[in-house]
């Protein structure tokens, strides 16, 4: 906790990371919020103030018939053997029916029969598979996920993010730990395989989660980046947060190898709309076949009828996606990546000359004769273990029973009440603060809610016109409404500047503080825009006095 002066925190905006840097202003907010004797309202970071309460239940009391299970062949009192498969599906609806009253227990029922019913599972492979995960007695078998956890969470993310098998074909799932994990796999995948070399190019769609901007950069990488900018503005010149055919047309180049998505994207929280959508897959089919697509889905699941790019262009991409903001499960540390079984990184390694293949046939010969073999998503769970630890690889095998009883909970959930719920929150949020700002908010079938980004700029020249924007920028910089929220009322917001958004624009997480914390944070800011405009009208109105007199 330290009073930072605005010299020193001006001079560390934009050197450092936004999420390095908004470290610095909670420091400063929390500061003056103990002496003024006020709440800090942190609205930097996304992790929700919510969590998925009733899979969690079933998770734990399904835990316990596990323990239970491990006692019937051994039990020394703290030591106790592994649960059995034979008879396990009629031993756990015995435990159903005498404990009826434990928490979570109607759903974990509703679980197994609908994977049971449903799915086709049989009932003791099925029960022993979670009872022996849940355990976590054993490392992942197959390493990439279990069987009957994977089918069920293919499920899932056929219907949420929509995924298609028809058009793409069979689909592989890596449970990692959370996108994150996801992010570093791949990227080490990619230059390990020489799918992407050490200065080549690549193109991001701006604006987008910070780390997709800061990671092409490091030493090890150092690519040539392009961006894809959202540039698209409505009639009154508001931004929609789209992309432009001009601006999409860039990946006309053929020497831009992978691009790299967040959709609906971060901060702005707005997904790819169709006409996009539509655009960047005409220029991929005619002009790029071979461009490689990293598309990360993580807030999709706030959007109705969301579809990734991995049902436009199944060939192309790699689908990413995390469960912590929909569930409340950042602690968790649950994501997947999925990748059908025909795919353009398969066929980019089939390409590399001899002397390439020879280097990664040396690389992978431990783990099969023909190593040649291997597909890229096996490659990346080997990597992911660097290879040599390929029998260790794979997401903790309790990780992986909570993944599964989130994914069944959703498909179980055939009125979406659960997604309405999560959506209503942020679009509540979002009206209390734009209510708050005076500023009337948009309807839009692709917002996500998740956070919303008000450009300054945008609503100066909307508002009073290109003077007031000159006036602003010619007396303030980007940095001054973020450090007087910060000291002035102990609200802590990010730069939209940092995730490559427009330089006077901020981000809003509206998941993570209460509803009544919202008007707060509007009131806070329309202050501080107010205070801009009496000075640009003082200023003027002195000015035209200059004129009068001389």
């Amino acid at each position: 906790m330290k009073k930072y002066t605005y010299e020193e925190v001006k001079m560390m905006y934009g050197k450092i990371s936004p999420f390095e840097f908004k470290d610095k202003l909670i420091d400063l907010a929390k500061y003056n919020a103990e002496i003024k004797n006020i709440a800090m309202l942190d609205a930097g970071r996304g992790n929700p103030n919510w969590t998925a309460a009733t899979p969690r239940e079933a998770f734990f009391t399904f835990g316990q018939f596990a323990v239970n299970e491990t006692r019937l062949n051994w039990d020394l009192g703290d030591l106790a053997g592994m649960p059995q498969r034979e008879g396990i599906c009629k031993r756990f609806y015995k435990y159903i029916e005498d404990n009826s009253n434990m928490p979570g227990i109607n759903l974990l029922r509703a679980i197994v029969d609908y994977c049971i019913n449903e799915l086709n599972f049989d009932g003791d492979n099925f029960i022993y598979e979670l009872a022996d995960a849940i355990i976590g007695d054993n490392y992942p078998v197959p390493d990439r996920m279990l069987p009957h956890i994977e089918k069920i969470v293919h499920n899932y993310l056929v219907q949420e993010m929509k995924y298609d098998i028809n058009l793409g074909g069979n689909l592989e799932i890596f449970a990692v730990e959370g996108a994150t994990a996801a992010m570093c796999y791949i990227f080490d995948s990619l230059m390990a395989n020489e799918l992407l070399r050490k200065g080549d190019k690549i193109a991001i769609m701006t604006p987008i989660f910070t780390p997709y901007l800061e990671i092409p950069h490091l030493p090890k990488y150092e690519f040539n980046v392009i961006n894809i900018n959202a540039d698209e503005v409505d009639y009154f010149g508001n931004h929609t947060w789209q992309y432009s055919k001009k601006e999409l047309e860039k990946l006309k180049d053929t020497s831009i190898k992978a691009l790299f998505v967040v959709n609906p994207n971060n901060p702005a929280s707005i997904a790819i709309s169709d006409d996009s959508a539509n655009n960047l897959v005409d220029v991929v089919k005619n002009f790029n076949k071979d461009l490689m697509i990293i598309s990360d889905d993580v807030y999709g699941t706030f959007v109705n009828d969301f579809t990734s790019l991995m049902a436009k262009l199944p060939y192309n991409t790699i689908g990413v996606y995390s469960y912590s903001k929909y569930f409340g499960v950042t602690g968790w540390r649950l994501g997947t990546m999925a990748l059908h079984e025909n795919n353009v990184f398969d066929k980019r390694i089939n390409d590399l000359d001899d002397n390439l293949k020879k280097s990664l046939d040396k690389r992978y010969g431990d783990m099969r004769l023909n190593p040649s073999t291997i597909s890229f998503m096996d490659r990346i769970v080997a990597d992911s273990r660097l290879v040599a630890l390929n029998h260790t690889a794979g997401l903790s095998t309790p990780q992986q029973v909570q993944m599964a009883f989130f994914s069944a909970f959703a498909l179980i959930d055939i009125e979406n009440d659960y997604k309405a719920l999560n959506i209503s929150i942020c679009r509540k949020r979002q009206e209390l603060l734009y209510n708050a700002l005076q500023i009337p908010l948009n309807e839009d079938k692709n917002n996500a809610y998740y956070y919303t980004q008000f450009d300054i700029e945008q609503w100066a020249r909307v508002s009073y016109g290109e003077d007031f924007v000159n006036y602003i920028k010619s007396n303030y910089d980007p940095v001054d409404i973020l450090y007087k929220l910060a000291n002035d009322y102990s609200v802590v917001l990010l730069s939209g500047g940092g995730f490559a958004g427009p330089n006077w624009s901020i981000r809003v997480s509206l998941a993570n503080l209460h509803d009544e914390d919202y008007p707060k944070i509007g009131k806070s800011i329309k202050r501080i825009l107010n205070e801009y405009l009496k000075a640009w009208k003082n200023s003027s109105s002195n000015n035209c006095v200059l004129l009068k007199n001389s």
